[in-house]
């Protein structure tokens, strides 16, 4: 029985704030080396640059005003609706970069005429700069291209055959001539009114030498995630205004900075201990020369009064920047040092330097002194950047500098968290669409459950939407537990990396052991007092590290590898048992000739398999150099294979934008989110070989498995191949393979 608690429900502003500059940041970080190219010729060609060169100049004005903001209206369309949005979304922008250069002309031109009238000198008339357009941008592109997506779906199913290019060419152009007015006069007037406010508060607290106060709130922002929507929606578009006009800005440095970061982490090197102490010295490196300033945030989460020490690290280094009048060219992305120094005004290098050592000086001294004076134990740095991630709502790119690799919260942590005390009887595994990823890793999940003797456990899969607080263990990829857990939040939730192999699924199995088996406890205390203490030593170190700690990734392969024989010892006979009905029932499924013809997809064999694998939708040696074309090609099989149209494809796109379908092994299985399942005409699978591998997201992968199932009938044969990437021996036959048939032959062949 499933104990019910409370699930964490509601909006939160905090998560609602992070989402925001998440989506800032993705639109505008994609786009920064056309930033610095832009800081560059500024630095080197205009009139006070470095090499002065008139011709080269005038790409300045072009590029700030018009390049830059349609960059990122691309990237902003291309994040909502991919080519489509994209461009739909730049039309909409040029209509609020026309209709703000159409205000302030007007607004010149007014100023002007009164100028003249007062008697003044036409040469002394200063006029008000333009406006670049980058929050219009911001705000135009995403709005464009979801309309326009929202718009398609209403008439995709009413299109005559034949006029589909037609009525999709037409649609997007008067859409887009539609959005156009409506930035021109609708969205342009609010942007030029916002940045004036802005720049106009920018302008007082520098004026009036309060410009060191932002750093009260910029430091903490930064620990908690929220500095992207200060960074990217407000600083960057006004550093970028003022250097247009100035030829460099303050702004930039205002969160840049890496010396509050850097004064902490020294602190931590001198004066920290244990595992802090011993990882600091390598965090400072990282942070000050990689730019990557996340890496110092668990520390001061270990000890959240240093939050203080970076706030008046960060106000020491604003101090210093305003007083030697020092600015940046362009934005300095990643923060690094090397970074800043690169699109550093020829004028501010030394000022720079002396801000940053300002800002690593009192950073230090303040560190110093919050970690002499109060408690400090051996510090927890795993346990703090557990806490880092959850916050950033991500897997952190530099964890494993602090701790080692393999992420995701273990079964015994994550019961220990919950408010689940009862028996394990219903586990699911919850993907986004429900179809793909989750029916694979419920297949391998099975198997182990099985085999520990555990048939009375339900274990399937099914998409999040569809969830209910029902299931008493819920396992997820990383990236999406958050949205489980707000459907099943009496669950004991269980997070995994990669789908084939992840110690997590022994770690299931052995919660489930100790849950379900009375005989458990008993021999847990008749172990050998040695056995249990490495195996608590074990326990600890997961559940103390929770985001990937090596401790932890050695705890999880213990419990991973003393799973099978626990439960084996407890349970040896009905273990057995279910071993050897699990295999008898394997050998009547197979139920095949010698010959291979029920592998090779006759009738008589795995019933859906022919209709769902066929020959025509198998390559042995892919042409695709990365992800996305990965997912080109699988998917243009599966459109071949007349069982989806593009727009499904589209949608793999969509979801490979937001939760990696990399499952380990070398294996990807591209897939569509749930909403495109309409477009999905019967269900079908694609395989892609690539001998010589693919990035998939950073993993080396050989094979893309392209997926549309619109009921369950894939899901036999999508068992088989989780099954078969299971097996390496079964791996390596799928890279030895010579024929189609002989792919469909290992995945029919069920033997294990």
């Amino acid at each position: 029985m499933t104990t019910k608690t409370e699930a964490k429900r509601g909006f939160s502003p905090r998560v609602a704030l992070q989402k925001v500059g998440t989506s800032l940041s993705n639109m505008v970080m994609p786009n920064i080396p056309a930033l610095i190219a832009w800081g560059i010729l500024t630095a080197f060609f205009i009139e006070d640059g470095w090499t002065p060169n008139a011709p080269l100049e005038s790409a300045v004005g072009p590029m700030i005003h018009y390049l830059l903001p349609l960059l990122i209206a691309n990237t902003g369309g291309r994040m909502i609706y991919e080519a489509r949005g994209a461009v739909v979304g730049v039309i909409a922008t040029m209509g609020v970069i026309a209709g703000s250069d159409w205000l302030i002309a007007q607004d010149n031109a007014a100023a002007l005429e009164e100028w003249l009238a007062s008697g003044k000198a036409e040469a002394d008339f200063a006029a008000l700069p333009e406006v670049h357009m980058f929050i219009g941008a911001m705000i135009m592109a995403p709005l464009a291209a979801w309309i326009m997506k929202k718009l398609d779906r209403l008439w995709q199913d009413h299109i005559p055959a034949g006029f589909e290019m037609l009525v999709n060419m037409f649609s997007a152009g008067i859409f887009g001539f539609i959005m156009l007015a409506a930035g021109f006069f609708g969205l342009a007037p609010l942007v030029n009114a916002l940045m004036t406010l802005l720049a106009n508060g920018v302008a007082a607290l520098i004026n009036a030498h309060l410009l060191p106060l932002v750093s009260i709130l910029i430091e903490p922002a930064k620990v908690f995630f929220l500095n992207n929507a200060i960074n990217h929606g407000v600083l960057t578009p006004l550093g970028i205004a003022d250097a247009a006009t100035n030829g460099k800005s303050v702004l930039f440095l205002l969160e840049s900075n890496p010396g509050p970061g850097v004064g902490i982490l020294l602190a931590y090197t001198i004066f920290g201990r244990g595992a802090a102490r011993a990882s600091a010295p390598g965090a400072a490196i990282i942070q000050f020369f990689g730019g990557i300033h996340e890496i110092y945030f668990p520390y001061v989460l270990m000890k959240p009064i240093l939050i203080l020490a970076a706030v008046g690290g960060g106000m020491s280094g604003v101090f210093v920047n305003v007083l030697f009048n020092t600015g940046l060219k362009a934005p300095a992305s990643p923060g690094s040092i090397l970074a800043i120094y690169g699109v550093a005004a020829r004028d501010s290098y030394l000022g720079i330097t002396l801000a940053v050592l300002a800002a690593a000086g009192v950073s230090f001294l303040l560190s110093t002194l919050f970690l002499k004076i109060g408690k400090q134990d051996d510090g927890d740095i795993a346990a703090a950047t557990a806490k880092m991630e959850e916050m950033k709502g991500k897997k952190s790119s530099v964890a494993g500098a602090l701790t080692g690799a393999g992420a995701g919260a273990g079964a015994a942590a994550a019961a220990d968290g919950s408010g689940h005390t009862g028996r394990i009887d219903k586990i699911v595994f919850a993907c986004d669409a429900g179809m793909g990823s989750s029916a694979m890793g419920a297949t391998v999940l099975r198997k182990k459950v099985r085999a520990a003797g555990f048939d009375d456990v339900e274990v399937t899969n099914k998409a999040i939407s569809s969830l209910n607080d029902e299931w008493d263990v819920v396992v997820t990829q990383k990236e999406l537990t958050d949205r489980a857990r707000q459907r099943t939040g009496s669950a004991v939730h269980v997070s995994v990396d990669q789908f084939m192999n992840s110690p997590r699924y022994d770690e299931v199995v052995e919660l489930v052991h100790e849950r379900n088996d009375p005989k458990a406890d008993d021999a847990a205390e008749s172990a050998p007092a040695e056995t249990t203490a490495d195996a608590a030593g074990a326990g600890t170190a997961g559940a103390g590290t929770g985001a990937g700690a090596t401790a932890a990734a050695a705890g999880a392969g213990a419990v991973g590898a003393g799973a099978g024989a626990a439960g084996a010892a407890a349970t040896e006979g009905h273990g057995r048992r279910a071993a050897e009905q699990s295999r008898e029932e394997q050998a009547g499924a197979a139920g095949a000739s010698s010959d291979g013809s029920a592998a090779t997809g006759t009738p008589d064999a795995t019933n859906a398999s022919p209709e769902i694998l066929s020959p025509e939708s198998i390559v042995l040696t892919g042409t695709a150099t990365d992800s996305a074309s990965g997912i080109d090609e699988a998917g243009a099989l599966l459109v071949g294979a007349g069982a989806v149209d593009q727009g499904y494809v589209d949608a793999m796109h969509a979801r490979e934008a937001t939760v990696s379908t990399f499952m380990g092994n070398g294996l990807a299985i591209p897939h569509g989110t749930n909403d495109a399942k309409s477009t999905i005409k019967r269900s079908a699978m694609s395989f892609v070989r690539f001998p010589d591998g693919i990035e998939w997201n950073g993993n080396p992968t050989k094979f893309v498995i392209g997926i549309a199932g619109v009921g369950n009938e894939h899901l036999e044969l999508l068992q088989k191949v989780a099954m078969t990437f299971s097996d390496p021996a079964q791996v390596e036959r799928l890279e030895q393979a010579t024929s189609a048939e002989e792919i469909l032959a290992i995945f029919g062949d069920e033997k294990e």
